[in-house]
C-alpha cells in the first residue's frame, strides 16, 4: 500500500486538492484510493507527533502516536486500499510561524522526520506544492491582513526578500527527513487547477476530473480588500484591480529571481532528490515543463481562471 504525504505548501491550492478528494472519495475508492485531510489529522491522527505539552500521564505520546497511526494504516490495508494520501499543509509547519522567522518553512526538517518516525519509515510519496514566492507571500499576507487587520511594516518585507532559504533548501530538508519517500514537486502555476492531474501522477491511476468552478481559501485582490477592509487600511493599499503585491519592485524581482533557480534546478533533476511534475496537458514531453525564463509574470502572480469547457478547478491563492 502506498503512503502518501500532501504537505502543501499553503496558498498552492491544497485546499482545493483536498475538496476534490472529498467530493471524489466514493469513485476513488473504487481504485483503491483512500484519503485523510485535516479533519483527521488535526483531530487525533497525529496528535502528540510534534513537541507540545509534557503529558500529564506518564505516557509517550510519540508512541502513541505511532500505534495509533499503524493501527488505521493496517486497518486500511486489510481493506484492500492500495493508496493512503494523508493531506495537511500543517504537516509542512504552521504558516504564522514561516511569517515570524520571515523564512520558508525553516522547520520542514525537524518536524518530517517526526512524522516519518511517527509512521514508521512505511511513507512512499510526499506531494509539494510550490509557488514563486513573491505571489506565494502576498496571497499568504492578503489572507493575514483580513484576519489581524495589521499590514506588513517595510523591515518585515525586507527581511523576507533577502532571505536565502529558498524551495529547494525545502526539498533538501524533506529528502534528509525521509530518505525513503519519493517526492514529487507541483509547480503552482501549472498544477493548481489540476488536482486529479497531481492525484493520477503520484497514484498511477487515471483518475476522474472534477466537475464545477468554484476557488477555496483565496486570498483576497485588491477590490476585495477594498470592500473589506476598514478605511484606515485601505487607505494605504494601492490602486489597481489585480493582486495585491506588498513588496517593491526590487524585492519582487529577488524573490522572483530565486524561484527561476528552483526551477532550473529540478528541471536539471534536482541532483536525484526530487521529480518535478509536467503537465499532463502538453503533448510534447521534451518541453513539458516550461523553462523559468519563459513562466509569463502574470502566470507567477496570479491562479488560473476556471475553463467551462473542461470544467476544471479554478485556480485558487
Amino acid at each position: 500500500m502506498k503512503v502518501i504525504l500532501h504537505i502543501g505548501a499553503h496558498r498552492c491550492a491544497t485546499r482545493s486538492f483536498q475538496n476534490y478528494m472529498t467530493r471524489k472519495s466514493e469513485t476513488l475508492s473504487q481504485y483503491g484510493i483512500a484519503f485523510m485531510g485535516p479533519e483527521r489529522t488535526r483531530k487525533g491522527l497525529l496528535h502528540g507527533v510534534q513537541p507540545g505539552a509534557i503529558s500529564v500521564t506518564g505516557r509517550n505520546p510519540v508512541e502513541r502516536a505511532r500505534g495509533r497511526i499503524s493501527l488505521q494504516l493496517a486497518g486500511l490495508h486489510n481493506a484492500g486500499t492500495a493508496a493512503v494520501v494523508i493531506s495537511d499543509a500543517a504537516m509542512l509547519q504552521p504558516l504564522e510561524q514561516c511569517f515570524a522567522l520571515g523564512a520558508l518553512y525553516p522547520g520542514a526538517g525537524e518536524r518530517l522526520s517526526r512524522l516519518d518516525h511517527a509512521f514508521s519509515g512505511v511513507v512512499t510519496d510526499v506531494m509539494l506544492n510550490i509557488r514563486s514566492p513573491e505571489s506565494f507571500w502576498a496571497s499568504a499576507m492578503a489572507v493575514r491582513l483580513e484576519q489581524s487587520l495589521r499590514l506588513p511594516n517595510a523591515r518585515t518585507l525586507s527581511r523576507i526578500a533577502e532571505a536565502t532559504r529558498s524551495w529547494r533548501d525545502v526539498i533538501q530538508d524533506i529528502y534528509c527527513a525521509m530518505p525513503g519517500a519519493r517526492i514529487r514537486v507541483f509547480a503552482h502555476e501549472v498544477f493548481a487547477a489540476q488536482p486529479e492531474a497531481q492525484l493520477s501522477a503520484v497514484t498511477g491511476v487515471d483518475c476522474p476530473r472534477v466537475r464545477g468552478s468554484f476557488r477555496l481559501n483565496a486570498s483576497l485582490r485588491l477590490p476585495g480588500l477594498r470592500a473589506e477592509l476598514p478605511k484606515r487600511i485601505t487607505n494605504l493599499l494601492p490602486e489597481g484591480e489585480g493582486r495585491w503585491m506588498p513588496f517593491s519592485e526590487a524585492e519582487a524581482a529577488r524573490l522572483r529571481e530565486s524561484y527561476y533557480d528552483d526551477m532550473m534546478w529540478l528541471v536539471g533533476g534536482a541532483d536525484g532528490l526530487a521529480e518535478l511534475a509536467e503537465d499532463p496537458n502538453k503533448s510534447d514531453t521534451t518541453t513539458n515543463t516550461p523553462a523559468p525564463d519563459q513562466i509569463a509574470q502574470e502566470d507567477l502572480t496570479r491562479g488560473r481562471l476556471h475553463d467551462p469547457d473542461t470544467g476544471r478547478l479554478a485556480g485558487t491563492g
